[in-house]
């Protein structure tokens, strides 16, 4: 189904060491509006949906997980040359003692991932509605992480990520109208 290219979708640079920022960027990781949650729920949803947007969701549930390998990477750079001291001091003390520099699916409260996150109606026309709310959350996210930090670079990245927030829930949006013209047709079996 998949072909892995070993490249991002979008070049991660990392001016300096930055716990606080990773912190902030874990909420896109592991939280409830974050890249892991998006991917899992439109690959999940793609079953339960008309064939004729089964194709989107597809199509975006994977570009989440090219993402949610962005937000690893600007992580794992934020934080591979990090203290200790430095981690306690962005508030990541329980997470280091846990994982130490390691990755692990949880928010920026500290707050384990859960399937909770993920939701699934049935009904394609609720599910898109959910699946746009869900972008437009990413979209804020990221601009409240941009507005709270100053490296370049990172913010070059998340401009990125957010601009695909958008034109994901444009795209939701347009399948909603296609489901509604759909339903509206008479059916003749």
């Amino acid at each position: 189904m998949w072909i892995y290219e070993k490249k991002l979708q979008y070049p991660v640079r990392v001016s300096k060491c930055d716990p606080h920022l990773a912190k902030m960027l874990i909420e896109q990781y592991g939280g409830a509006d974050g890249e892991l949650s998006a991917a899992l729920r439109y690959l999940n949803q793609r079953y339960t949906i008309p064939d004729k947007v089964i194709g989107l969701l597809t199509d975006i549930g994977t570009e989440e997980f090219a993402h949610l390998e962005m937000i690893a990477t600007m992580v794992y750079k934020l934080t591979k040359d990090a203290t200790p001291e430095q981690m306690k001091a962005a508030g990541l003390v329980d997470h280091y003692v846990n994982h130490d520099n390691a990755l692990f699916y949880h928010n920026a409260a500290g707050t384990p991932w859960t399937a909770a996150y993920i939701q699934a109606k049935g009904d394609p026309i609720a599910d898109l509605y959910e699946d746009i709310a869900a972008e437009e959350k990413a979209r804020a996210t990221y601009q409240w992480i941009i507005d709270n930090t100053d490296d370049p670079d990172i913010v070059d990245s998340l401009k990125f990520l957010r601009e695909r927030e958008i034109v994901h829930s444009l795209r939701f949006r347009e399948a909603v109208e296609i489901l509604k013209e759909y339903n509206a047709t008479q059916k003749v079996f």
